[in-house]
């Protein structure tokens, strides 16, 4: 079972991230997602760490879910979407639908003195072009990983698709 939360991360939580990435954890602002036992999958970036743009607003933290994944990248799966993306003018469509949504949400979860600071670093650019992942052409798929952490932690039609056709959300069972 896969949980929406966008909640502070409690210590518990900072401990399991910490474990899960090998290192300490920086920027985060919130939990997006959880398991049903409570266990980080997903968090919410902040836009600016260590005084640099961080265009990724969603970080996938699982590693159950980064080997599927990583397992559906290796198999050359992002060539078969990119595919799709050029063949089909409704996936594309909401493809970057997903894309205008990230970049929405980012600034929506921004707080004044956060926009303050991207305005003065001169990063607005960065952070109103870049979508999923940092990505800057929205024909292309970058990583799944990102496309995944997005559709969990808000939407995302690449994620939605690993769902329906590879069953990645049962990897969190």
């Amino acid at each position: 079972m896969i949980i929406r939360t966008h909640h502070a991360p409690s210590q518990h939580e900072l401990d399991i991230i910490a474990r899960q990435l090998g290192r300490a954890p920086r920027g985060i602002e919130a939990v997006a997602a959880t398991d049903g036992a409570g266990t980080p999958l997903v968090l919410r970036m902040a836009p600016i760490v260590d005084g640099k743009p961080f265009p990724t607003l969603y970080w996938l933290c699982s590693e159950r879910l980064k080997v599927a994944i990583s397992h559906l990248e290796a198999a050359g799966i992002i060539k078969q979407l990119e595919q799709q993306l050029q063949e089909d003018a409704e996936f594309l469509a909401a493809y970057h639908q997903s894309h205008r949504d990230y970049v929405a949400e980012r600034w929506e979860y921004m707080t004044p003195a956060q926009k303050a600071d991207v305005d003065q670093r001169g990063y607005q650019t960065v952070l109103t072009e870049r979508g999923v992942g940092g990505i800057t052409n929205w024909d292309q798929v970058r990583c799944l990983h990102t496309q995944y952490a997005h559709h969990l932690g808000s939407h995302n039609v690449i994620g939605q698709w690993m769902d329906t056709v590879h069953q990645i959300d049962r990897c969190v069972e």
